[in-house]
């Protein structure tokens, strides 16, 4: 444990008897079940939780006020409080010029998020602990992250900052009130997601180019994607695991097992006990930041059952069961959940229960096995990595490969099975001595929507490796949160020591079904099916943004904190927007519910500009429209169904068949017409917007016909593709495209049968040549009946109906 959480905790019965502000020896804080705000309750700092009470303290002294963001598992956060909060002369400086509040941003991620962005844009960077300065009023007007106590190198520290702005809210209060007016303005626009521009629609294009810019971005020698620090990509990897299974491009699997290889044998992994740090300081993946989160094992587990289900190699199943290892033995509730993260630190020091003298593993081995273990982990008697914060090398080892086990065997002339087996023999020895070391700190709330994700990868896992024992972990997790995390219907965010407490955020739901819908698959137990379905109705109800599209971070009567956040960028966590979406998506396959499919349009289309502008920060969005385009044709029409068309004409390479809603309508009704133009494969047509002036359009027109007329048509999107010599681009139709048009009866239309004379004009073309302009007859036979007609297709016809008009779009 680190120094600060080995003092001794008081029980929960004295808790209980201390007063409201926590007595002589402890604030506030004591009586909170956050971890990370425990950790600071014997501060001399006189904390308040995020509360009413320290914003109505600060009005009423006319004080600013000081917020500090973070989390329990957090390195520089534990610094920070050794090297400032626990010192007496900063707490008396806090204590009497500001009312101190702190946050626990995996408890209350709306505040972290709001106040994040504050952050960035007057520092342009980020991170925790994330230090603010507020009116009473809650905006912000001065941010931070880490600050040093002292003055450094002509820096100002903590107390030179703290002296300064407090002095700066005494005597200049109007420009401290006009900078927090103008950074909440900003704020608002850029957390709202609005004024910028679409450059389009949502469309298979935007999918391509969030892969073209991960194939630009990709690090060839090492695996993932971009330079230090370096992440796990796992909105990345999801997206060209859709990718590659979609396209069969060898390149997007190639990027895939680099990465995957890469975190396998880097520092990043837990060679020892499973599971992955949080990030790689450098582009190796050697030195991590040593925090175990199980948000990122829960993905990371998934993205390796997904390698080895694409590539057979045994070393990735091998990765996830250890994941699932870690899981099952250091971080699982005795009720099944699953605890949110393991500290970096312990000793106080970062990852000192992790790395390794040269001398500490020959003494544990052996001279032979010390020596072979040494060469395959590159253990040295100088260390092998400088530490971050110095850049000074100690003699301090990471474990880590440079080369996978079957090189290595062969490296060494060792059978490979008999070489992987003393590598294990190896691994438990050293497991079992650093299980004696002062272990970190274990943050043991359980967060709904982490536990989705892990419930997620968990079904997955038992489904595709066939391993029961993975389905149960997860079926057992998914019960504790539905059975002791909900209130009154309602999904509640975090559980610790049988309490579980805060309203859920759209991530917890979102995440949540989609680990309810894995588990759903992998056991085709229906009530799974109808959990997801009631969850996905509370999601629509609280958080759905029915005017602009997608979903806000808080359910409609959350507290609000400055505005009311609404999302679409993948972080540390893939966007909740994007699993939402996802989401949808999926209910939709499985019931039939085709409106989930108008929800999940909405999301594309209402933060298609971002989409559009920032594909690498909207990944999991663009997964999810990904199998959105490939549940519905390019039309945005899903036919499942073999249901035979009212009329068909083929004329090659083109085949078009004609579904009709009612063959019989009443004056004054509307009948909707849908074209299915079947394409040959290796030619294509233009789209109705081709880009070129003088290309061909693809139109659909009616000849005159007085009883009838023609509403506006609905066109699908085009794809843009690169022919001929200078490879201009043009937009066309491939495979398949549906065309939609809406035909209004007269409202003196005579009664009697006509036929609707429908002409379809386009140019079909190849790589080689194009045919001359073709123009296809489509006859329809409609009756005008004053009794009208009964709907015809209608499982074609429920999709066409949630398809947006284009004329009622807000862009």
């Amino acid at each position: 444990m680190t120094v600060k959480q080995e003092k001794m905790m008081p029980s929960a019965e004295e808790i209980a008897k201390l007063p409201p502000d926590g007595g002589p020896e402890f604030n506030r804080l004591i009586h909170e079940k956050s971890p990370y705000l425990l950790q600071h309750a014997r501060n001399p700092v006189d904390w308040y939780p995020w509360s009413e009470e320290a914003f109505e303290k600060a009005r009423k002294e006319d004080k600013p006020i000081f917020l500090s963001i973070g989390y329990s598992t957090c390195h520089w956060c534990h610094v920070m409080e050794w090297d400032s909060f626990e010192d007496t002369e900063v707490a008396d400086i806090l204590n009497r010029y500001y009312v101190c509040i702190k946050v626990d941003r995996e408890e209350r991620p709306d505040i972290d998020e709001v106040y994040m962005n504050a952050t960035q844009l007057i520092t342009n960077r980020g991170g925790w602990p994330n230090s603010v300065w507020l009116l009473p009023n809650r905006k912000p007007w001065y941010a931070g992250t880490f600050f040093p106590r002292e003055d450094v190198q002509g820096r100002p520290g903590f107390k030179t900052i703290l002296l300064s702005l407090a002095e700066f809210w005494q005597r200049r209060r109007q420009d401290v009130n006009r900078q927090a007016d103008q950074l909440a303005d900003v704020m608002e626009r850029i957390m709202q997601a609005k004024n910028i521009e679409p450059i389009g629609e949502p469309s298979r294009e935007m999918v391509t180019q969030a892969v073209r810019e991960l194939r630009d971005a990709f690090d060839q020698e090492h695996g993932g994607f971009g330079d230090a620090p370096k992440f796990p990509p796992h909105t990345g990897l999801d997206l060209l695991f859709y990718e590659y299974r979609r396209t069969e491009d060898d390149y997007l699997l190639h990027m895939i097992t680099r990465t995957l290889d890469g975190m396998a044998q880097g520092g990043i992994h837990d060679h020892l006990g499973g599971g992955f740090h949080r990030y790689s300081t450098d582009a190796e993946w050697l030195l991590p930041h040593f925090e175990k989160m199980l948000y990122d094992n829960a993905l990371l587990a998934r993205a390796y059952v997904m390698g080895f289900a694409a590539t057979g190699n045994h070393d990735y199943r091998e990765v996830a069961a250890k994941i699932f290892d870690w899981i099952s033995h250091e971080m699982t509730d005795k009720g099944g959940g699953f605890y949110s993260a393991l500290d970096a630190d312990s000793e106080g020091v970062e990852g000192r229960s992790y790395v390794w003298t040269h001398e500490e593993v020959i003494s544990a081995l052996g001279e032979r096995e010390g020596e072979l273990f040494c060469r395959v982990f590159n253990v040295k008697p100088e260390g092998n990595f400088h530490e971050e914060a110095t850049g000074k090398k100690k003699d301090l080892n990471v474990l880590f490969r440079s080369k996978t086990y079957s090189q290595l065997a062969e490296e060494e002339g060792i059978p490979e099975d008999e070489f992987r087996q003393r590598m294990e023999d190896c691994r438990r020895r050293l497991l079992q001595i650093r299980n004696m070391r002062v272990r970190p700190h274990l943050d043991d709330k359980v967060l709904s929507g982490w536990n989705g994700l892990m419930i997620g990868a968990l079904a997955h896992a038992g489904g595709v490796l066939g391993e029961s024992g993975y389905t149960r972990a997860a079926d057992r997790a998914a019960k504790f949160v539905l059975k002791n995390m909900r209130k009154d219907g309602r999904l509640l965010r975090s559980s610790r020591e049988g309490e579980a407490r805060i309203e859920a955020y759209l991530d917890d739901y979102a995440f949540l079904i989609d680990g309810i819908l894995d588990l759903y698959e992998a056991t085709k137990t229906k009530s799974w099916l109808n959990e997801a379905v009631r969850l996905t109705e509370a999601l629509l109800d609280l958080f759905h943004d029915e005017v602009d599209g997608g979903f806000y971070f808080t359910s409609k009567d959350h507290e609000q904190i400055l505005t009311r956040l609404r999302d679409p960028l993948d972080k540390a966590l893939p966007s909740g927007n994007g699993v939402a979406a996802r989401v949808l998506v999926r209910l939709a396959r499985l019931t039939g519910e085709h409106r989930y499919l108008s929800s999940a349009r909405s999301c594309f289309e209402g933060f298609q500009p971002i989409m559009g502008r920032a594909p690498r920060s909207t990944e999991s969005l663009l997964l999810a429209l990904g199998m959105y385009l490939d549940t519905v044709s390019p039309g945005g029409i899903a036919v499942k169904e073999q249901e035979q068309p009212d009329v068909s004409v083929r004329k090659k390479p083109v085949k078009a068949d004609v579904f009709v809603s009612k063959t019989a309508a009443a004056p004054g009704e509307t009948v909707t017409i849908a074209a299915k133009l079947t394409i040959d494969k290796g030619w294509h047509i233009n789209s109705n917007r081709p880009l070129q002036d003088y290309l061909i359009p693809t139109s659909l027109e009616l000849h005159d016909s007085p009883a009838v007329s023609l509403g506006r048509v609905q066109y699908p999107i085009g794809t843009k593709v690169a022919l001929g010599v200078d490879q201009e681009p043009v937009s066309v139709y491939e495979q398949t495209a549906w065309i939609v048009v809406p035909v209004k009866v007269a409202r003196n239309a005579e009664s009697g049968l006509r036929q609707l004379e429908l002409m379809l004009q386009m140019q079909p073309c190849s790589k080689e040549k194009c045919l001359a302009p073709e123009k296809l007859k489509l006859s329809v036979p409609l009756e005008v009946n004053p009794a009208g007609g009964k709907g015809r297709h209608q499982a074609i016809f429920d999709i066409i109906g949630t398809m947006p008009k284009k004329a009622s779009a807000k862009k």
